[in-house]
């Protein structure tokens, strides 16, 4: 499609282990990692309600930590290391 799509590749690790790499559009690349992609990825493969924490390896090279059980019913907590990787300015006059 013309819009393009977000697309996460996961392998299963371990039974509370993940892999996943995402293709994300708008960028039109693989990121180093995508947040909701990590949580949706955790959710599919745990069953959407594991009590345990999931462990994903993102393509940073980081681990990032799922956990459906920590802050209520329905609720995904996500931790793990943040960079800021890029700032940038839009000057609103020259954009238009």
């Amino acid at each position: 499609m013309p819009e393009g799509a977000n697309v996460n590749f996961v392998e299963r690790r371990g039974p509370l282990s993940l892999a996943v790499r995402t293709w994300e559009r708008g960028v039109e690349n693989e990121t180093l990692a995508c947040g909701s992609g990590v949580v949706a990825s955790a959710a599919v493969v745990s069953g959407a309600g594991s009590s345990t924490p999931i462990e994903v390896l993102v393509r940073s090279g980081e681990t990032l930590v799922v956990d459906f059980g920590a802050t209520g019913e329905g609720i995904a907590r996500l931790t793990g290391d943040a960079r800021l990787l890029f700032t940038g300015e839009i000057r609103w006059e020259e954009w238009r």
